[in-house]
């Protein structure tokens, strides 16, 4: 599991490995709060509603070369 979610006041969610299980992982400010197996469990600890999912978006990659800037020809 790749995704993240975080909240309000240091939480975080992430998916983990647990004893050969998939949990949900509690953290606040980093420390680990609970290994959850339900998001009923995860809600126990923190409003879902103030969640919000992390996405790590793909680099773009520049499809025009690069223009170096000169001077205007009105500005002579």
């Amino acid at each position: 599991m790749d995704r993240r979610w975080v909240g309000l006041d240091g939480y975080e969610v992430v998916g983990a490995v647990r004893a050969g299980r998939q949990v949900l992982r509690v953290l606040k400010d980093g420390w680990l709060v609970a290994d959850c197996t339900s998001v009923a469990e995860v809600a126990g600890h923190l409003d879902l509603a103030d969640l919000c999912e992390v996405i790590d978006l793909p680099a773009r990659r520049r499809t025009t070369p690069v223009v170096a800037a000169r001077t205007s020809s009105h500005h002579r």
